[in-house]
């Protein structure tokens, strides 16, 4: 998932490299509506590029996705998420797609990669190992190592039994409903809002829930809700 990307080559060149590796579905979140699905420089995957899914922001990319890995170089930033070598990353990955689960791995864009906003919906942090002095990589080249990592690995046997996790479109409910039982109960503060929100994003994909406990969270706090209004008119 490339959220955005500036330059339509490096769009391109991120096709080539899953069309490379063997991965087909493509989502671009962009918010400077580039001319991309001609890029010449998907050389093999002219196909994969045309069929490449826009999404007006991450949490429309992510709603059917149970596990979100961002990308960074972590530099001079303050990370509240785990963060983890690509190679510890990747079998995450994996093993998440083992279940049955929809993964999303989030590129930021060549400038300043993935935002506090956009990393607030990731359940963890994946960097590759380059030397600090030069951190940064070509958008095209971090998306083919990536990739390349993932299918490296032995592939985890299937799990079984195992309770699917929360999609983001679950969480997002969630959040919602705690959000409002928040502000009716005081905790949310005048003018934080947007603070308070992007901590309790950050808390919930720390969890791991279920998708079966996000669910029932989320009627809890429903109700929660209403006996608070209750309590409030008496």
């Amino acid at each position: 998932m490339l959220v955005d990307a500036r330059n339509p080559l490096n769009i391109g060149a991120a096709a080539r490299a899953m069309s490379n590796f063997g991965f087909r579905r493509l989502r671009v979140v962009n918010h400077y509506r580039l001319a991309f699905r001609e890029a010449r420089s998907a050389v093999g995957a002219p196909e994969l590029l045309r069929e490449a899914e826009e999404c007006r922001d991450v949490p429309e990319a992510i709603t059917d996705c149970s596990f979100v890995v961002g990308t960074t170089a972590a530099e001079a930033r303050r990370i509240e998420h785990p963060l983890h070598r690509l190679e510890a990353g990747a079998e995450m990955i994996r093993t998440c797609t083992a279940s049955g689960s929809h993964c999303a791995l989030l590129f930021g864009s060549e400038k300043r990669g993935l935002s506090n906003s956009d990393i607030s919906f990731c359940h963890c942090l994946m960097r590759i190992p380059t030397r600090e002095e030069h951190s940064s990589m070509n958008l095209g080249q971090a998306v083919a190592v990536c990739l390349y990592e993932l299918i490296r690995g032995d592939a985890p046997a299937a799990i079984e039994d195992t309770a699917p996790h929360a999609t983001g479109e679950e969480l997002a409910r969630m959040e919602q409903e705690l959000l409002k039982c928040l502000l009716l109960s005081g905790y949310t503060k005048p003018g934080a809002e947007a603070a308070t929100e992007e901590r309790v994003r950050k808390l919930l994909r720390r969890m791991q829930l279920s998708s079966e406990d996000a669910r029932t969270w989320t009627g809890m706090l429903a109700k929660m809700q209403l006996r608070q209004r209750k309590d409030s008119r008496t």
